[in-house]
Order: structure tokens, then sequence, then C-alpha cells
């Protein structure tokens, strides 16, 4: 079931979109959390930590979850609605979420958990969702003769989407505007 050459084509800027808009969500997250759960290498290691055990979670657990019979395009499209409303969702409820880790705080092992703890609740959700994201488009290639599949280009387009993330929230949208802004442009 591979698509038609345009929409390929269309596809493989959405999925570039998507790794733009999921690095731009980690950066703005590392630095919110930073400030609500404290700025310090232990901090970014527990961040850091939690997207990658997310992405893992919801690459692995996608196959198990989601039937086949779905069409592809179509979980493809609510894995990335869930992922913008998580990002809304998170933008308004870190305030509250940092006010809830400082009363929890104490020191210490404690106050590690308590952070991995916050981390992992906050950040769980949309790193699962963003995980999910490269097995559900898999589904829609099916391998050519010669066993290749269209599928690295997929991840190579995701994977200069994140480096344009990256660039974009670091240089120019956290610089000059603020998280709000950077938000609205990752949705």
């Amino acid at each position: 079931m591979s698509p038609s050459r345009t929409a390929g084509a269309l596809l493989l800027l959405l999925f570039t979109a998507s790794g733009c808009a999921s690095l731009i969500y980690e950066i703005v997250w590392l630095q919110r959390l930073g400030l609500s759960l404290g700025a310090s290498s232990v901090s970014l290691a527990i961040l850091l930590t939690s997207f990658m055990v997310g992405m893992c979670l919801g690459s692995s657990a996608f196959p198990r979850c989601v039937s086949p019979k779905w069409h592809p395009l179509a979980v493809y499209s609510v894995l990335e609605l869930l992922i913008a409303a998580c990002g809304l969702i998170i933008h308004g409820a870190l305030p509250a979420v940092g006010k809830l880790y400082w009363s929890l705080a104490a020191h210490g092992s404690a106050d590690l958990v308590a952070r991995a703890g916050v981390a992992l609740i906050v950040l769980l959700p949309p790193t699962a969702l963003m995980g999910a994201t490269l097995p559900a488009i898999s589904r829609l290639f099916v391998s050519s003769a010669t066993g290749m599949s269209p599928l690295g280009r997929f991840y190579a387009a995701n994977t200069l989407g994140a480096v344009v993330g990256c660039l974009a929230s670091g240089l120019y949208l956290l610089r000059l505007h603020d998280v709000a802004i950077a938000t609205g442009v990752a949705v």
C-alpha cells in the first residue's frame, strides 16, 4: 500500500515538520521543566532520560496496542493531533507542576525520585505518542523487490526536521520570543 509519488512527497514533508515540532517541544519542555525542577546536570539527565524512555515505550508498544486493520495515515494523524494537544496541555500545566514539585521537594535521593517522577508524569504521554509515529508511518510502506523500503527516507527527513527544530527553537524562537510562541509554532 505505498502512496503515490505526490502523496509520498507530502508525507515526507509532514514527517519533517513532525521532527521539527518534536524537538521544539523537547527544548521548550526542558527549559520550562528546568525552571520548575531546578536547572542542574542531574535535572537535565532526568529530563532527557524521561524523553527517551517515552519515545522507546511508544515505539515498542505501538505494534501491540494498535491494530494493523486501522489505516496508517488515520493512526498517524491521530497521533500528531494528540501530541499537539499534549503540547498545549503541558504548556498550561507546567506552572502547577512546578508548584507541586516544590511542595514535595526534599533533599538527597528523595529529591531525585521526586524530580524523575514529575518528569515522567509530564513527559511520558507526549513522548510515547512521538515514539509511535515512525511505527505508524512504517505500516504504510511495503518493501520493494530488493528488500529496500522508503522508510529510511522518512527517518532521515524526521531527523532533518529535528535539527531544524533545535536550531529554530534555540537560536530564534526562545531568543526573540517566549515559550508560548515556540509552543504555538510546534503545535
